[in-house]
C-alpha cells in the first residue's frame, strides 16, 4: 500500500498525466524536488504508468466488443492466447458464469466478427459470447467525450505515437523528435489534449491503491437506458460502463478495496431505479490491460 502522499500523487496523475511537478507539489504540500523524486519512484517501480490514450474515432477503433469466454482445460492458457491479439485491450480470468472476459477494439463490425472468430478457434475455447458496445458512458482510462474538430498532420501523428509510449515525455525530447521548438511542441500537445484527440493518464496498479477487488456486471434496464446508465456510472467504485446490444443492456466494471466493498458497489447499482443485475462475475487475475494502438501512417479522413 502507498502512503497518503503517494496515493494522492497517483490519483492526480490519473486525472492529468502531464501535470507539472510544481502543480503536484502544490497539491500535496511538499517541495518540487521531493515530489519529483516520489513520482520518478512511482514510475520506476511501475506503481503507475503514464500513457497517452488516443480517441477511438481518431484511430478507427470504434467497434468495441466485450467477449465472455468459457473454456475446456486451462483458462490461463486460453487467456494468454487471446491476449496476444493486438485488438484485445483487456483480458481477465474470472469466476462466475464465464471463465474469462476480454475487450476487443476494431475498426468496424466485420473486423470485430473476425476477431471473435479467431477467439473461437483458440484451442480450449468452448464458447464466446459478445456484447457489442454502442456508447461508453464512463471509462476512467480512455477519452469518452465528443471529439472536437481538428485536422492532424504528420507531426501530430508522431507526437501521438510518442505520447502512447510515454505520456510524461519531456517537451525537450518531444521537440527534438519532431524538429520543432519546445514552445511549438507544447502548443501542439496541449491542442491534441484539449480537443480530445488524446488523454494522458496514469494507469495505476490497483493493489497499490487498495483497490484489490475487481468485478464485472451485466445489467438489464426498464425505461430510459441512457438515464439509467448515467445513474449507474455515478456510483462510487464504477470504473467502466457501456451501453449496447447483446445479452445485457449495460456492461460495467467495478473496483473496491475488499470483497465486502465490492458487494456494496453492486448493491448501490441494484438500487438504481429500473436496473436489474442479470449477472456478475469476479475478476481473479488481469492478464492484459493495454490501450496502445497501432497508429496509421497518415491521418484518417475526417480526423
Amino acid at each position: 500500500m502507498l502512503d497518503a502522499v503517494d496515493a494522492v500523487l497517483v490519483r492526480e496523475l490519473q486525472r492529468d498525466g502531464r501535470a507539472t511537478f510544481q502543480a503536484l507539489a502544490d497539491r500535496v504540500g511538499l517541495s518540487r524536488t521531493a515530489v519529483r523524486a516520489r513520482v520518478q519512484n512511482l514510475l520506476e517501480t511501475e506503481v503507475v504508468r503514464v500513457v497517452g490514450i488516443v480517441h477511438a474515432r481518431v484511430v478507427g477503433a470504434e467497434a468495441i466488443g466485450h467477449v465472455a469466454i468459457t473454456v475446456e482445460g486451462s483458462a490461463r492458457e486460453v487467456a494468454a492466447a487471446v491476449a496476444e491479439r493486438p485488438a484485445v485491450s483487456f483480458t481477465a480470468l474470472t469466476a462466475g458464469p464465464h471463465d474469462l472476459v476480454a475487450q476487443v477494439r476494431t475498426r468496424d463490425d466485420a473486423a470485430l466478427a473476425a476477431e471473435v472468430d479467431h477467439m473461437r478457434a483458440v484451442p480450449g475455447v468452448r464458447s464466446a459470447e459478445v456484447f457489442r458496445s454502442v456508447a461508453t458512458v464512463r471509462d476512467t482510462h480512455a477519452v469518452v467525450r465528443e471529439l472536437g474538430d481538428i485536422t492532424l498532420d504528420d507531426i501530430d501523428w508522431r507526437l501521438l505515437q510518442e505520447l502512447q509510449r510515454d505520456g510524461r515525455a519531456p517537451y525537450t525530447r518531444l521537440a527534438h523528435i519532431i524538429g520543432l521548438s519546445q514552445a511549438a511542441t507544447r502548443a501542439r500537445v496541449v491542442r491534441l489534449m484539449r480537443s480530445g484527440v488524446i488523454q494522458v493518464t496514469g494507469l495505476a496498479d490497483p493493489l497499490a491503491l487498495g483497490a484489490s477487488e475487481l468485478g464485472g456486471f451485466g445489467l438489464v434496464v426498464t425505461g430510459g437506458l441512457r438515464r439509467a446508465a448515467e445513474a449507474v456510472a455515478e456510483q462510487d467504485g464504477v470504473r467502466y460502463l457501456a451501453t449496447g446490444f447483446g445479452r445485457y443492456d449495460i456492461v460495467g466494471l467495478a473496483e473496491a478495496a475488499s470483497r465486502a466493498e465490492l458487494v456494496a458497489v453492486l448493491d448501490a447499482v441494484r438500487a438504481v431505479p429500473g436496473v436489474t443485475v442479470r449477472e456478475s462475475w469476479h475478476h481473479l487475475d488481469v492478464v492484459k490491460e493495454s490501450y496502445a494502438v497501432e497508429l496509421p501512417e497518415k491521418p484518417l479522413n475526417g480526423s
